[in-house]
């Protein structure tokens, strides 16, 4: 018998009738031979398929490959190996992703603490490491024998100093304001309002504002690994222009490709499994239906839980005044 979900529970799952039609939006190595295409979800092997998307076309390559930690991806199993063996599995795929990127384009590849130093002397190898962003990953158990993992890394590369792409002003931060500072009794650098003090400021190398997927959010899979829409809007939204085109080869439960739909962009994006390509594709359908990211609204990323508390703040407010002008009248 089928567990039934809380009622909170929010998390995509695809139903036996549904099989069909998302099966139909996947290609198979095999399609992409005759024909490359924009918009597009591949389930297959990168090996099977790099060598047939052509050199320089995408703006924006984000790279989330496994890392080097034994993980079971659903019945896909990779296994930790010594640094080095880690070093010759990443240069096996990753010159031919490069190749892929146009010379004003930009990389970016998500590690762990482990995998993270491998991951930088490869990626230099090939291109020019312009910063190293690390995030705060709020989940998981403590380890009793040593430090909870709370951190992931995300290296930032381009191929050309002089010419890549980066839009500062599309991810700024709205911070609420502690100390509020004022020149001549008016705020200075922050906005007062009725729902709080705030100020709009320029975003770091280390991101506390991010909240990994779970049960009650529409975005949550059964992923292992899934990355946060919010997460990849910061790295879409710098890093490509509108319309422009972004690689995922290891695309996991569709993060990216849905977080380019939703914000203008296109996608190619490559799946060794085939239930996650149907994630993908449900994902995909659904954004045409809501548009929105969590965290981010009008503009700018907001700290974390502090967009929904504003929202809240804001409704409460519209009731009463609501409540008001019907008690007047």
């Amino acid at each position: 018998m089928e567990k039934k979900k809380a009622e909170r529970n929010r998390t995509l799952s695809v139903s036996p009738e549904e099989v069909e039609l998302l099966d139909s939006l996947i290609k198979n190595p095999e399609d992409i031979k005759s024909s490359f295409e924009k918009d597009t979800i591949v389930n297959g092997d990168l090996f099977a398929c790099i060598d047939d998307i052509p050199d320089g076309v995408f703006d924006l390559i984000i790279i989330d490959p496994p890392y080097n930690l034994d993980k079971d991806f659903h019945g896909r199993h990779f296994s930790s190996m010594s640094s080095e063996q880690y070093e010759d599995y990443l240069r096996s795929w990753f010159y031919k992703v490069c190749d892929k990127l146009k010379d004003d384009g930009s990389l970016y590849m998500c590690g762990d603490w482990k995998c993270s130093s491998s991951m930088q002397r490869v990626i230099e190898e090939k291109l020019i490491i312009i910063n190293r962003i690390t995030w705060q990953r709020e989940k998981g158990r403590g380890a009793l024998s040593n430090w909870k993992n709370g951190m992931e890394d995300i290296w930032f590369a381009v191929k050309n100093r002089s010419k890549y792409f980066f839009d500062v002003k599309s991810v700024m931060m709205k911070r609420k304001v502690i100390a509020p500072y004022r020149d001549n009794g008016k705020p200075k650098g922050w906005e007062e309002s009725s729902l709080g003090n705030y100020r709009i400021t320029y975003p770091s190398n280390f991101w506390d504002d991010i909240s990994i997927p779970f049960w009650s959010m529409p975005e949550n899979t059964n992923h292992p690994t899934q990355k946060p829409e919010k997460l990849y809007a910061k790295l879409v939204l710098a890093s490509s222009r509108k319309e422009g085109f972004i690689f995922d080869p290891f695309m996991g439960s569709g993060t990216s490709a849905v977080v380019a739909n939703k914000l203008g962009r296109h996608y190619f994006g490559i799946e060794i499994n085939r239930e996650y390509c149907q994630w993908a594709c449900k994902r995909l359908l659904n954004a045409k239906k809501n548009r929105t990211i969590q965290g981010y609204a009008d503009g700018v990323f907001w700290e974390r839980n502090t967009l929904n508390e504003q929202q809240k703040k804001h409704q409460d407010k519209k009731e009463i005044s609501e409540s008001l002008e019907l008690n007047f009248e």
